[in-house]
This record gives structure tokens, C-alpha cells and sequence, in this order.
């Protein structure tokens, strides 16, 4: 999956992606942002619940849970 551009919610637990755009807006996509979603940001996939949902992702040294629907919204491409 390098160099192809997914939504968040799709890249494997361990494994880097780089953030290359937001396709939501209003008041999710100001979360987004302020959580440092910004493109260019380095987003680790740390660890699923055990449901799946939400998923926990190492951003810019924050662990941030995001649920899947919010994680579809952010496209990025894999790195690692």
C-alpha cells in the first residue's frame, strides 16, 4: 500500500502514514485540525478495540482514539 493514498481507518496497526487531506468540514473538520490533522502530519496506528471501533493513533506524540466513520475522513498515504 506505499505510495497509495487511503483513508486513515485502512492502514494496519504499527505501520505510519502521512496526511495529505481532509474531506470534511464544519465543526469535525476544526476537531480535526486542532488535534494537529494537518497535511504533512505524521499518524501512527497504535492499537483497535477489540470491537474494531474506535481506533487509537499516535498523533504528533498524543494518543488520539478516532472512530472509523471520523477516520474515513482523512486520507493520507502510507509510509511505513
Amino acid at each position: 500500500m506505499k505510495g497509495k493514498n487511503i483513508p486513515l481507518h485502512m492502514i494496519a496497526c504499527g505501520k505510519s502514514a502521512k496526511v495529505k487531506e481532509l474531506t470534511t468540514a464544519g465543526s469535525l473538520r476544526r476537531r480535526m485540525l486542532d488535534l494537529g490533522l494537518v497535511n504533512g502530519t505524521i499518524v501512527e496506528a497504535i492499537r483497535k478495540s477489540p470491537s474494531g471501533d474506535p481506533i487509537a493513533y499516535e498523533i504528533r506524540g498524543a494518543v488520539i482514539a478516532l472512530r472509523s466513520e471520523e477516520a474515513s475522513k482523512i486520507i493520507v498515504d502510507v509510509i511505513d
